[in-house]
């Protein structure tokens, strides 16, 4: 029998008929009926849902904000994902986003202002969900597909990068600044970063640089790459299907594909001198590296790379080189349960307040001027950036990860 596309768009803040007996039978003991859109119906909002025949879409639906995820989006995601994995009439599902960035990570300066508030366990708790929604996608078991159509930051890489199909286009910008602002490459990056080719991990993660979609695909972080314009035939033809076999779906996906190569202006063409700078042992020693290339062949990408570095706190750069270096030796989960104590760490403060000084000289206040502490490279000891990985105590639970029920894909 021939099945008719079904394309509904679920959002809460639609307004409901009067009559409608299932609205008022489900909401009877949660809330009164109320023709003003509540608190709950903006958080909704914030993730919407696209329902074709045999598939669904999660859009991020924060654009003033760039979508950065706030705790009640990681939550919503889950929750979704969850259900969908479980609904057999579901065959594969989306994420993409609305307005010019796909996510811009997650979002930190509420959490800047949580901490200021005392309010640590709610951070703690935003980061458990967080890193178990990265988890549930890069185990998950039906096929999925993710847009990265515009800024992919930090934790907006983590809800995508670990997912089957990753579509960039001429407008995607990825990059990993979490040590620029006192934190580190967190949701996964450190597995995801330690296995780009050579040691393009280690330079991104301790310079923040910039890729472009194409040299995302040149490296193996996107799939597959289409000009922006040509998205919404993806997406048509995404909705047409009544599939849930990878290969049709990834076939449908390529139709509208293009295949590019990175200029001659790209990174990816400097990757004897990324190789031989950012596989030395220590910061330092990348350093010093990069200074002695500089001096050797006046290449000015790497007095670039050298600035960036600098601009980074001591103790992050660090901790996300330690941080890396282990995660080519772990699977996905061992990788974000190392992360939480990280996290953990950082915003509790209890080796230094480098996160919330650098959410606040270049988020809040905006002056760009962070008062890192410790304050210079030589002055961070091993046994500080040990304290970030050392398990932790009884009284704090470790990440809990459904690892026993769950076979990674990945």
């Amino acid at each position: 029998m021939r099945m008719h596309k079904l394309k509904v768009l679920l959002s809460l803040s639609t307004p409901f008929r009067r009559n409608d007996s299932s609205f008022f039978l489900s909401n009877h003991y949660c809330r009164q009926f109320s023709a003003q859109p509540s608190y709950a119906d903006y958080l909704q909002e914030q993730v919407l849902v696209e329902g074709r025949a045999k598939s669904r879409a999660a859009i991020l639906n924060r654009p003033s904000a760039l979508n950065a995820l706030t705790p009640s989006m990681a939550g919503r995601l889950s929750r979704l994902y969850e259900s969908w994995e479980e609904n057999s009439d579901i065959g594969f599902v989306m994420m993409k986003s609305n307005g010019r960035a796909f996510c811009s990570g997650a979002d930190v300066v509420t959490l800047y202002e949580l901490i200021n508030e005392g309010k640590v366990e709610e951070c703690k708790k935003f980061f458990q969900t967080l890193y178990k929604f990265v988890y549930l996608l890069g185990t998950y078991l039906k096929p999925n597909v993710a847009i990265l159509d515009g800024v992919t930051m930090g934790s907006g890489a983590g809800i995508s990068l670990p997912g089957m199909f990753r579509v960039v286009t001429n407008r995607t910008i990825y990059s990993n600044p979490e040590a620029q602002i006192g934190f580190h490459p967190d949701a996964g990056a450190s597995y995801y970063l330690s296995r780009l080719p050579g040691y393009l991990g280690e330079y991104l993660a301790l310079t923040g640089e910039k890729l472009n979609g194409v040299e995302m695909i040149a490296c193996g972080l996107a799939t597959h790459y289409s000009h922006n314009e040509r998205l919404p035939w993806i997406e048509e033809r995404l909705g047409k299907l009544i599939t849930d076999d990878r290969l049709v779906i990834e076939n449908s996906i390529a139709q509208y594909g293009e295949i590019v190569y990175p200029d001659t202006r790209s990174v990816l063409h400097k990757f004897e001198k990324i190789d031989k700078c950012f596989s030395q042992d220590t910061v330092e020693e990348i350093i010093e590296a990069l200074e002695r290339e500089a001096a050797e062949s006046h290449d000015e990408w790497c007095n670039t790379a050298l600035n960036k570095i600098k601009e980074g706190s001591p103790l992050s750069l660090k901790v996300a080189l330690k941080s890396i270096r282990e995660g080519r030796f772990q699977p996905l989960d061992q990788c974000l349960v190392r992360e939480y104590r990280i996290s953990v760490n950082w915003v509790s403060k209890r080796m230094s307040d480098d996160f919330c000084e650098g959410v606040r000289a270049r988020l809040v206040d905006k002056d760009f001027a962070p008062k890192w502490d410790p304050t210079w490279l030589e002055k961070v000891t091993t046994d500080m950036v040990d304290c970030f990985f050392i398990p932790l105590d009884e009284l704090e639970p470790e990440l809990n990860l459904a690892t026993a029920i769950r076979e990674p894909s990945m």
